[in-house]
């Protein structure tokens, strides 16, 4: 922090963060400036550095105040997505600075500016409370990457030591035009596909001699693009399959591929999981009675958190500061919410996320000290101070 930020000042906090080029999967300094932050308001944190094959080595950190039931835990990630050209921007991606009531700086929505808003807000709250429980933050930094050295770790690493969360916020940017005008109480899955058709090259003035995969892969793709996997529901949108890559690999005009390959990505809602949706894809690709080869990969279930006391109390404070009512949603991609909810439940509510991912990120100054407030409320609420 600067010799003159308090602590608590969630724009300050953020500023900080935003020097820290913490892109996927380097920590940039981002967790140490956190650690630092909590350590001094009292909580114990334990850096957690986990590996596995083929992925890069990624730092997290788990930080907890008081050990004892119940436990409200903060959840996000410092890490952020690579800024493009940054010639482009109209200013410094990692300079943290203030122009026209704007924080801005890369991963200021996604999600730098919430963790700066969770911090301030349990330094408030704890600077004038000693509730009888817990409160932690649970930040990974590798959201934007693979999501396997992070939070799934972290949970599990959580488990094998026997702490227990009660309800997790995360902090995604939910919010769409205005703050508060969304939460998210769920989300859909992801299930990817990698499918390959295997033919054989040849010179394009010789066909008998060759067999082009192309027609026999574009018969399968046709068959995916024709698939209706469900209407939706009262609490999700449709599923939907999109063909997001088709690879040839080939560069000549007159030569045949010896192979085609394509990738498709679906959404799918709670009509079903991973399993099912692989045997339909199946099926469906069967029918077509061309031979092929397919891998698959879940990505994540879907979600549902039932509406009730925690997000009774999210929908009443955010109406006390903006006056707008929530909608309660389980729309957009996903996010580490998907391995949360295995453990107990999870609501994610965030920043106006209209500039995440973009060039010229940023957020309101406004909006940081009033999403600050909001969350000092839930944790007064839920903790009932």
């Amino acid at each position: 922090m600067t010799a003159d930020a308090p602590a608590h000042d969630p724009v300050a906090i953020l500023q900080d963060l935003l020097r820290c080029p913490s892109v996927t999967p380097a920590e940039g300094g981002a967790l140490d400036l956190l650690e630092g932050i909590l350590s001094r308001a009292g909580f114990t944190c334990h850096r957690l550095k986990f590996s596995d094959v083929d992925t890069p080595d990624v730092d997290n950190l788990y930080a907890r105040w008081g050990s004892t039931a119940p436990h409200f835990c903060f959840a996000g990630h410092t890490d952020v997505v690579p800024v493009g050209d940054a010639a482009a921007w109209s200013f410094d991606p990692f300079g943290g600075e203030i122009r026209d009531g704007y924080v801005c700086g890369r991963g200021a929505a996604d999600m730098k500016g919430p963790i700066a808003c969770f911090a301030a807000a349990a330094l408030r709250f704890l600077a004038a409370h000693s509730p009888t429980g817990s409160i932690s933050f649970l930040i990974t930094g590798d959201e934007e990457g693979p999501s396997i050295n992070g939070t799934p770790k972290m949970l599990k690493w959580l488990e094998e030591r026997g702490e227990k969360i009660d309800f997790c916020l995360v902090g995604e940017p939910t919010s769409r035009a205005q703050l508060g005008d969304m939460i998210k109480i769920g989300r859909r899955g992801t299930f990817t596909g990698y499918l390959t058709v295997e033919g054989k090259q040849g010179h394009v003035a010789y066909p008998h001699l060759a067999d082009n995969p192309i027609p026999r892969l574009v018969k399968l793709l046709a068959a995916l693009d024709a698939l209706t996997l469900d209407d939706g529901n009262e609490h999700f949108q449709p599923s939907n399959l999109e063909v997001v890559n088709i690879d040839i690999g080939n560069t000549a005009e007159n030569v045949i591929p010896a192979r085609a390959r394509a990738t498709f990505n679906i959404r799918f809602n709670d009509h079903w999981n991973g399993k099912t949706l692989e045997a339909k894809i199946r099926a469906t690709l069967d029918a077509a009675q061309v031979p092929y080869d397919l891998r698959t990969r879940t990505g994540g279930e879907s979600f549902y958190t039932a509406p009730g006391a925690h997000s009774d109390l999210i929908v009443e404070v955010i109406k006390k500061h903006t006056g707008r009512a929530p909608e309660l949603s389980t729309s957009g991609g996903t996010s580490d919410a998907r391995y949360i909810k295995n453990y107990c439940p999870v609501i994610e509510f965030g920043i106006v996320g209209e500039t995440m991912h973009k060039t010229d990120e940023r957020v309101a100054v406004s909006d940081m000290h009033a999403l600050a407030g909001i969350y000092l409320d839930i944790l007064k609420g839920w903790f009932k101070t």
